[in-house]
């Protein structure tokens, strides 16, 4: 089978066909993704059926891995993300029912992952397809007027800021547990190194610093539905076998509404972020 590569919008995704997740462990394969990835923001590999020890030998070469304490499979960088807690554990089952709402992984890290891995294992047709969005083309369409004014604005980032959204009927204790979690001052605009820059958004963001809390809460609502606009936004439906990678820093993501009964199993890896907030 000939190896195709599309393009699958003018701001992100490239879908790539006829290619076998045992071809991927490869130097030549992890450059061509790490070029992909940059270029699109979302790298597509079509039915590749990746196993689980490819899947992490291809993740060491695109760079180091985060390692998942849970102890579910024998490969500890190697996660489980399902609502169903007869599957995984059922706190983080639980937990993952944010991952119905915009975010980006890692937002209270001092260093956000770099990028994220997620392969399917079993799909559901009836939900669960994933939508990306991405935060540099919507800054870059920004008014500059409005680029200026947000240049200086720091935004608090918390794991209880996104869990109190998906649970808004949490428990005290709950909420208690949500706190131990340390909140993460960020920039509202990302500027990379290289001069690029994104918006530093999602879930996690709770409160413009120096704004009251209402109209900090306004604008920050108001440029995630700038940035998940249609022209800024691409959505996978999944096939079973599908790998997608994602540059989880500009990039916001989010499941599609499905049952916690679901079929649906994902295996994820992701990759220690190598550049700090600035």
């Amino acid at each position: 089978m000939s190896v195709t590569v599309t393009p699958l919008g003018p701001h992100l995704g490239v879908e790539i066909a006829g290619v076998s997740g045992g071809d991927l462990p490869t130097a030549e394969a992890a450059a061509e993704c790490l070029e992909l990835l940059a270029r699109h923001g979302v790298v597509i590999y079509r039915e590749a059926h990746i196993k689980d020890g490819d899947l992490v030998a291809f993740s060491r070469l695109l760079g180091e891995v985060v390692p998942n304490p849970t102890g579910e499979h024998e490969l500890p960088e190697i996660a489980t993300i399902t609502l169903d807690p007869a599957k995984t554990d059922a706190t983080l089952a639980w937990y993952r029912r944010g991952n119905f709402l915009w975010h980006i992984d890692g937002a209270t890290d001092q260093l956000p992952q770099k990028a994220t891995l997620l392969t399917a294992r079993e799909v559901d047709p009836a939900g669960g397809d994933t939508e990306f969005a991405s935060t540099y083309a919507a800054y870059e369409a920004l008014p500059e007027a409005e680029k200026a004014a947000f240049a200086d604005l720091q935004v608090l980032h918390s794991f209880a800021a996104a869990q109190l959204r998906a649970h808004p009927d949490a428990t005290d204790e709950q909420k208690a547990s949500w706190g131990r979690v340390p909140v993460r001052r960020h920039p509202l605009v990302w500027t990379r190194g290289n001069g690029r820059r994104s918006l530093l958004l999602g879930a996690t963001a709770g409160e413009v610093i120096g704004l009251p809390p209402e109209e900090g809460e306004a604008l920050l609502a108001r440029l995630l539905d700038w940035s998940t606009q249609p022209q800024f936004v691409l959505r996978h439906r999944w096939h079973t076998g599908d790998l997608v990678i994602w540059d989880n820093t500009g990039m916001l993501h989010r499941a599609l509404p499905f049952t916690a009964t679901s079929r649906r199993l994902m295996h994820r890896t992701t990759l220690v972020g190598e550049e700090a907030v600035a």
